[in-house]
């Protein structure tokens, strides 16, 4: 308890509150209100220029901006170094620690006698955007994780049995959540017409393959990429050539206007899923919710989150044309996986129920006689 007489959380890993880089960013924004409407003092860690001004924050959720390094190997370490040690300061009943690479510091905060739940994220060190160094490091930080956590989170099934083999560790199940929210931002291309691409530009996002397709599909279609590599490089250069050389072919970057991003989900006419790694992602929950037709990379996550409401392609260009295609030729299949997809993240993938899942995770760490 703080001097508040609440229950404290502080939320450890992420980017800031209200932040839009990211699954963890996008979880937060809707955790931390609820938890503060549910009678927790919260506190979010972040870091510096990362944070949305246009986003109508939460007065009741507190945010701390810390130090550290930003680069791309070292960021999550050290900010989650520098958080740590500011909690160990204000002694929160729990800790939401996101990302396992913040397992290192999990003594730390179990000596201060603080709680810990850690969201272990997909496995990071088969992330082919990682070098040697970064994948050691995400190793050794699942092995702390596995050996200090209180509890852990898996955001997909799949995950919870690969951490149960390999680590001895069984994780709780709490996925993302999707928003259904009514979409009005006005956007330049036909409903129901183009083929949609959110996605870092990292390689296990089969993004290399769909630049190579891109040129084909804009033969007849529209096609909207979405996302960057966040450090520019190849594939930025790649997507920007793709734009100037094709008048069919349109690259946003990274989009942080939510109404907009939304609304081209809901009028995509299929929405391509290219992830190859991590458990459920939160860009594909959210295409659910807002009812895009889906042609997935065929993973047993992206299987496990989809169902029956997705088709599924290999990672090479002519067959992501010919599934793309499929879908876009055939209205009516559109609108059956518009509508499974919608169901199914009603059903499963509801941040209500989410968030839910989380607060009672947290509550259960309490001492007894804390827990209302």
């Amino acid at each position: 308890m703080t001097g508040t007489g609440l229950p404290s959380v502080a939320i450890i890993g992420t980017r800031g509150y209200p932040s839009f880089y990211g699954g963890f960013e996008t979880a937060v924004r809707h955790i931390a209100p609820h938890l503060a409407a549910s009678g927790w003092d919260v506190t979010v860690y972040g870091r510096p220029g990362t944070t949305d001004d246009e986003f109508e924050a939460d007065p009741r959720v507190r945010s701390i901006v810390t130090r550290g390094l930003q680069s791309k190997s070292l960021s999550t370490l050290t900010f989650g170094l520098t958080s740590s040690l500011h909690a160990l300061w204000t002694r929160p009943d729990v800790a939401l620690v996101m990302n396992v690479a913040n397992g290192f510091w999990l003594p730390l905060l179990r000596a201060r006698g603080i709680a810990t739940i850690v969201n272990v994220d997909g496995i990071e060190w088969e992330r082919a955007k990682w070098g040697r160094l970064a994948r050691t490091m995400f190793r050794t930080g699942a092995r702390m994780t596995a050996r200090w956590a209180t509890e852990i989170i898996v955001d997909a099934k799949a995950i919870g049995t690969h951490w149960s083999a390999r680590f001895g560790r069984d994780g709780h199940f709490i996925p993302y959540g999707g928003d259904p929210r009514s979409v009005h931002a006005a956007t330049p291309f036909e409903d129901g017409k183009y083929v949609l691409v959110v996605a870092r530009f990292v390689p296990e996002n089969t993004i290399a393959e769909l630049f190579e397709a891109a040129p084909e599909i804009a033969r007849t279609h529209d096609v909207v990429i979405v996302g960057s590599s966040g450090f520019g490089g190849e594939l930025d250069q790649q997507a920007q050539a793709l734009a100037d050389a094709h008048e069919r072919i349109h690259w946003l970057g990274h989009v942080n206007d939510d109404e907009l991003l939304h609304t081209l989900w809901a009028q995509s006419g299929a929405y391509f899923h290219g992830h190859s790694v991590g458990g459920t992602n939160p860009a594909l929950v959210q295409a659910m919710a807002l009812g895009a037709p889906v042609v997935a990379r065929d993973t047993v996550y992206n299987r496990e989150v989809l169902g029956d409401s997705g088709a599924f392609t290999a990672p090479e260009p002519d067959a992501i044309v010919s599934a793309l295609r499929t879908v876009l030729d055939d209205s009516v299949r559109r609108r059956e996986l518009s509508e499974l997809g919608r169901q199914r993240a009603a059903d499963v993938y509801s941040w209500d129920k989410v968030c839910a899942a989380y607060e009672a995770l947290m509550r259960r760490q309490l001492p007894p006689g804390d827990s209302p």
